[in-house]
């Protein structure tokens, strides 16, 4: 929430920063002013304050994200406990499975990527650290969605948007709210198809030592290679003891 401590300015540019995709990574002055919702003079001067900072760089009259702005990424993973916990895990679990594997945290609605095996990936399954995906629909997001306190689970329905991105998403409150008794009680959450056509995951929740669940470890892979009863079985147990693993070692996490 906004107030007299809020930096306006801080949060304009942090929006322009954003506002860059893998789709779209060279943008306009007028396309950004459009994406973030701001005068073009307000974006021009952020995009010369980032410019002079090093974190955008120009090209005629294109703007791109450069370098430097990684080193914003590695701060969090370097200072955070968590992903440096979790990546010996990773590696070890993604190769044991062949198969990819990662750690995601909630933030809003969202879940974030903050650790991933360095397994080869293909197609829709090449995400890295700092992808964000809906929490609804995946399985590590209605992992953290099931510990959530009934409050912020409640805050979490006032502001998620529940669409059907496959035939198969349960995106109706009701039918969301089931799913997550029934990860509550299993502790663990299968998602077959219901972000994308082919994409099948599992995940178990990671607890820190105190017991309080703090993120979510996954495997996905393609469902036309991966049968539901392989993710139940080798998959299961490999990333329930991963998670025992880094249990005891999330000391304050």
């Amino acid at each position: 929430m906004e107030g007299r401590d809020f930096v306006t300015a801080l949060a304009r540019g942090l929006s322009v920063m954003r506002a860059f995709t893998a789709e779209d990574q060279d943008l306009t002055l007028s396309d950004l002013s459009k994406r973030v919702g701001l005068s073009r003079a307000t974006v021009r001067r952020c995009l010369l304050t980032l410019q002079a900072l090093g974190y955008v760089q120009s090209s005629g009259h294109f703007f791109r994200l450069s370098p430097q702005v990684l080193t914003l990424a590695q701060a969090y993973l370097s200072s955070s406990l968590l992903p440096r916990v979790a990546q010996p895990f990773l590696e070890r679990t993604s190769e044991a499975l062949g198969q990819s594997c990662s750690v995601s945290v909630l933030y809003g609605t969202e879940v974030i990527y903050v650790a991933r095996s360095a397994r080869r990936r293909l197609g829709s399954l090449n995400r890295d650290v700092g992808t964000h995906l809906p929490a609804y629909c995946t399985s590590m997001g209605r992992v953290l969605l099931a510990y959530l306190p009934e409050a912020e689970l409640e805050l979490f329905f006032r502001n998620a948007d529940l669409l059907p991105l496959t035939p198969f998403t349960i995106h109706d409150e009701g039918g969301l709210r089931r799913a997550l008794d029934v990860v509550r009680r299993e502790g663990f959450c299968l998602v077959d198809q219901e972000m994308e056509i082919d994409l099948r995951s599992l995940a178990v929740p990671v607890h820190n030592a105190a017991g309080r669940v703090v993120a979510a470890l996954h495997v996905s892979t393609q469902a036309s290679r991966t049968t539901v009863e392989e993710l139940m079985g080798d998959c299961k147990a490999a990333l329930r003891d991963a998670a025992a693993g880094m249990r005891p070692l999330l000391v304050g996490a």
